[in-house]
């Protein structure tokens, strides 16, 4: 007796390699139509705003805005939850390199800290709705829950003495652990 064959005319061996492939095919064909790493911003837009996130949360005794993830943080919500400030973004980032260029001749991300600082303060004058909105999602992004991608490793709430919280869903397992022996 062969293979069992189904209405396909595939064994099921077939069938299970041919589905494989075709989701190998779907996932790469998504990642290459993607922005890189990012779900909404392109790679240019994520180093201009890692710069300006970088000029309102800096870097110290403890990690900058970038180096715990806020970008990861704005990216995702700006993909689902914030879709609505899109535009903003875009907008915002657009003008940002085009007032970086003409008064440095150089992208944001080129220039020296003093200058993005300088270029990051004429921002929050000329466009006063993008930069308002960036450094809210910034202090989001730093000091909210690391499950929505920034806060890497809840830097921020050890900087502030703060023990994590237990994760929601799972406070009343936590606080019975133990308890049924």
């Amino acid at each position: 007796m062969g293979p069992t064959r189904n209405s396909t005319g595939l064994t099921r061996r077939q069938f299970v390699a041919a589905g494989a492939l075709g989701g190998a095919l779907v996932a790469a064909g998504c990642e290459s139509a993607g922005n890189g790493n990012w779900e909404f911003l392109t790679e240019n837009q994520a180093r201009a705003l890692a710069a300006i996130c970088d000029q309102i949360i800096p870097a110290d005794d403890f990690p900058s805005a970038s180096q715990v993830g806020v970008l990861n943080y704005i990216d995702r919500q700006l993909a689902r939850h914030y879709r609505r400030h899109r535009q903003t973004y875009t907008d915002g980032l657009n003008q940002t390199e085009e007032l970086s260029r003409q008064r440095f001749a150089k992208e944001i991300t080129a220039l020296a800290a003093d200058q993005q600082h300088e270029l990051v303060a004429a921002i929050e004058q000329r466009s006063k709705a993008f930069f308002n909105l960036v450094r809210a999602h910034t202090m989001e992004g730093y000091y909210g829950s690391p499950r929505h991608g920034g806060n890497r490793d809840a830097v921020s709430w050890r900087m502030l003495g703060l023990q994590e919280p237990p994760t929601l869903g799972r406070a009343q397992y936590d606080l019975h652990q133990g308890q049924h022996s």
